[in-house]
């Protein structure tokens, strides 16, 4: 074989090994949400499907866990790509509030966007005689998985409302489907419940037994403060709860890491509040997403892809 025909079989084999070399890998994009019962989890199964379809070369994956606390925290250490947290949580692990469970300023947090208000439920069994706050004294209570963003949320209604762990009958750490089943069985007497209105595991309760949706008092959420707000819950939310009832709410956010590319956060944040009908089929809690309000009270510093689609849209902080 002469010198042009090895040079003509080198370029053959060079051309077949190229074409054998794997596609590039696809990103991953893990979206850490909550337990199975609550809103975070069917959200972040939409937003998984959204970003499959609508961002080429994306591998979307759903990780259930106990929420707000935990997701920052693996969000810190690089084991997630967008994260649902409620607004004092985000607050607590960009000041390293240890007691709330963050040992040190978790730094590389950045916002995507803030999406819906979680209504504090409060939620007791009629046969239990709580009608208010106070009459939690000496009750049953579960207050959501320990250092959960619904358990902080808990400690702070009850320091508002006077009341501590310590004047409860018996605290329960347990996560919105197992307080329901201990309800259930009369083994607890009420739950206090973070999520968004009509939140599955209490509309399962509600179907099972008599309910009383217990009221968080305006002055109680004055008392509190920030980030908490004054909010109702409409009549006919659940199952026998025939008037409006009073409480508080904390603003959710969607939380993403620093270290991610300003492209892939653009098309993250694009594909979701390009597609918001597709969240508020996913759960009824969308629908109080807002394009105007993605930036109102982020806590964080914003990625500056997320900031960039936004400001395309003339929305700004």
């Amino acid at each position: 074989m002469d010198g042009r025909g090895v040079g003509r079989l080198i370029g053959v084999l060079a051309v077949a090994m190229l074409g054998a070399l794997p596609a590039r890998a696809d990103e991953f994009v893990n979206i850490l949400t909550g337990g199975t019962s609550g809103v975070y989890y069917p959200m972040g199964v939409a937003i998984s499907k959204i970003i499959g379809e609508k961002v080429p070369g994306t591998r979307p994956s759903v990780q259930a866990t106990k929420a707000s606390v935990e997701n920052l925290v693996l969000l810190q250490q690089g084991k997630g790509e967008i994260a649902f947290s409620l607004g004092d949580s985000v607050v607590f692990a960009w000041q390293g509030n240890e007691e709330a469970g963050f040992k040190n300023k978790l730094g590389k947090l950045r916002g995507l966007a803030a999406i819906y208000p979680n209504y504090i439920q409060v939620v007791a069994s009629k046969g239990s005689g709580i009608r208010t706050l106070a009459d939690l004294k000496g009750k049953r209570l579960s207050v959501g998985a320990p250092k959960s963003g619904t358990e902080l949320n808990a400690r702070a209604i009850l320091q508002g409302a006077g009341l501590s762990y310590a004047d409860l009958g018996k605290v329960e750490y347990l996560p919105f489907s197992e307080s329901v089943e201990l309800m259930k069985n009369r083994q607890l007497d009420a739950t206090l419940q973070s999520a968004g209105l009509g939140v599955s595991s209490l509309r399962d309760l509600a179907t099972a037994v008599d309910i009383v949706v217990v009221e968080i008092p305006p002055a109680v959420v004055d008392k509190v403060g920030q980030p908490y707000v004054k909010a109702v819950i409409p009549a006919g939310t659940y199952t026998g709860q025939d008037k409006a009832v009073e409480t508080a709410a904390v603003v959710n956010f969607l939380v993403t890491r620093a270290d991610l590319s300003d492209d892939a956060v653009f098309a993250m944040t694009k594909a979701i509040f390009d597609n918001l009908p597709e969240l508020q089929a996913a759960h009824s809690a969308a629908k109080e997403i807002t394009l105007e309000g993605a930036l109102k009270g982020m806590p964080i510093p914003v990625h500056p892809g997320a900031a960039k689609y936004f400001a395309g849209k003339g929305v700004s902080q």
